[in-house]
């Protein structure tokens, strides 16, 4: 198994796969719209626009579960993202990173990448998995780690 097994749903409802990303630097990350993080976006599309010619893709994946700060369908999450912050990078359709429910996506990244202590669970929006060219999870970030902090690892594999 590999990131390169899976498929989701953009916000404009067509059905991706990963596999679509195979040789891309990816950053994945929980996103919401009414978090005290949400300005991320802001640092994310700023590392978007500077690598995505070097091979770098960001993969947004709208999420409900902490807080209720997604509350929003795919055209109102697609248009805050874009007049707020000019995102131009990939937005998923809003999925569930814990629980029941949880995207085969986030059950692998999890496994994957583990977070503090061991923790497999997702604790908050915009927690970040870096993976190679090869398809590989390198390292979860925690929410508090802002995108241009990650852009040190991000060169590093580009």
């Amino acid at each position: 198994m590999s990131i390169y097994d899976f498929q989701a749903h953009t916000l404009g409802g067509e059905e991706k796969s990963l596999a679509d990303f195979r040789g891309k630097v990816l950053l994945i990350v929980n996103t919401a719209s009414k978090c005290g993080f949400t300005p991320q976006y802001k640092g994310l599309e700023a590392l978007y626009d500077t690598y995505k010619d070097q091979g770098l893709e960001i993969l947004g994946f709208p999420c409900n579960q902490f807080g209720k700060q997604e509350p929003g369908g795919a055209e109102e999450i697609g248009a805050f993202c874009e007049k707020n912050y000019g995102v131009s990078f990939t937005m998923f359709d809003k999925i569930d990173v814990n629980g029941d429910g949880t995207h085969p996506l986030y059950q692998y990244l999890k496994q994957e990448a583990t977070g503090v202590l061991g923790s497999k669970s997702i604790k908050w929006n915009f927690t970040k998995f870096l993976i190679n060219r090869d398809g590989k999870v390198l390292k979860r970030y925690a929410p508090t780690d802002k995108p241009e902090s990650l852009e040190k690892d991000i060169k590093a594999l580009l």
